[in-house]
């Protein structure tokens, strides 16, 4: 793609996130929702191959009847109560459309079946576009929209959690493992938002670290599937010895970062008196695990099949940049120590 037109869609991303972010009225935040499905459109078409372009499709379509929703939700808010203010969503109807609407736009379950799809036809450089920057936009909406509805909320994040580890289970193609993984952890920060917003961004952030990672790491080793995790030994031996412990991390197992948010949240929801459904979402998390640990066990157990279909790839000087890398596995390592610091900052 032309460093142009790259330059000016990124630009669009960009632009699109921050009007959401700073809009008060729904009719601005919308618009800035449109942008930034309008901008990443192009990026997920640029291969021109069959299985992007149906991808592209599918995303452009629920995104249009997600935004469609939300603006027909919000018009019906102002005909109901005179506001176009996000802060004043009174009526329960109008906020039980947005809230599905934004739903539908995050990928969370049960409006969660076109994110594995999606993502499957994309490139790791665009799906992590997708599974991280792309969530930010509509996750302020719903941060700032504090549904009513707090039964709606918990059944969103339950049935993601458990939608999320189950999907994954049977799949082998590693973007499909990771949307799973994205519409579980989605759920988790939906389970606790009504409760504690400052944990909820929390949980996003170590997400959107962990995720950076694992996809830095599968687009190094140029990793589709969980077939082509087992050559990565011969490629990178120290990435493929720390790769297990991202994808833990990513499982929510102590002593790792990820250990943390999933910590907090069943603290505060045994707290608030929902025993039940912390333990509910605590077996989920178990579902999810297996997954990364199969993924584990394929990347550094096994040994790929030198035999004539199995051909070993070429082992050539990656051209991606480390630095990153190196930087959000650091992270996604050895963030859990910090937990009473993180804690102190986000409840002051």
């Amino acid at each position: 793609m032309n460093p142009y037109i790259l330059a000016i869609l990124l630009f669009g991303l960009g632009l699109g996130t921050t009007i959401t972010f700073a809009s008060s009225h729904w009719l601005l935040a919308w618009m800035g929702l449109e942008m930034n499905t309008l901008a990443i459109i192009p990026l997920m078409a640029q291969h021109h191959h069959p299985r992007a372009v149906e991808a592209t499709t599918k995303y452009f379509l629920t995104q249009a009847a997600a935004a469609a929703t939300l603006l027909f939700a919000s018009v019906t808010n102002a005909w109901l109560t005179g506001q176009w203010e996000i802060q004043q969503i009174t009526h329960p109807l109008p906020s039980t459309m947005i809230t599905l609407a934004l739903a539908l736009k995050i990928g969370l379950a049960p409006l969660h079946a076109w994110l594995p799809e999606v993502l499957q036809g994309l490139d790791l450089t665009t799906g992590l576009i997708l599974s991280t920057w792309q969530k930010l936009a509509p996750f302020s909406l719903i941060l700032q929209l504090q549904p009513s509805n707090s039964t709606l909320l918990i059944i969103l994040g339950l049935t993601s959690t458990l939608i999320g580890g189950w999907g994954g289970l049977n799949q082998t193609q590693l973007r499909k493992i990771l949307a799973y993984s994205s519409i579980a952890h989605l759920g988790w920060m939906i389970l606790i938002l009504q409760f504690s917003p400052s944990i909820t961004l929390l949980t996003l952030l170590t997400y959107l670290i962990m995720t950076f990672s694992t996809f830095l790491v599968f687009k190094l080793n140029k990793s589709t599937n969980i077939n082509t995790l087992a050559t990565s030994w011969a490629k990178a031996p120290a990435l493929t010895a720390l790769t297990p412990l991202i994808l833990l991390s990513l499982g929510g197992l102590p002593p790792l970062t990820g250990f943390m948010p999933k910590w907090l949240i069943l603290q505060e929801l045994t707290k608030q008196g929902f025993a039940p459904t912390a333990t509910l979402a605590a077996l989920s998390a178990l579902l999810s695990l297996y997954f990364y640990l199969r993924l584990s066990y394929a990347m550094t157990l096994t040994i790929s099949p030198n035999n004539l279909t199995g051909s070993t790839p070429w082992r050539l000087p990656s051209s991606q940049l480390t630095y990153p890398l190196a930087t959000s596995t650091a992270m996604t390592i050895c963030l859990l120590p910090l937990t009473p610091a993180i804690s102190a900052l986000l409840i002051s």
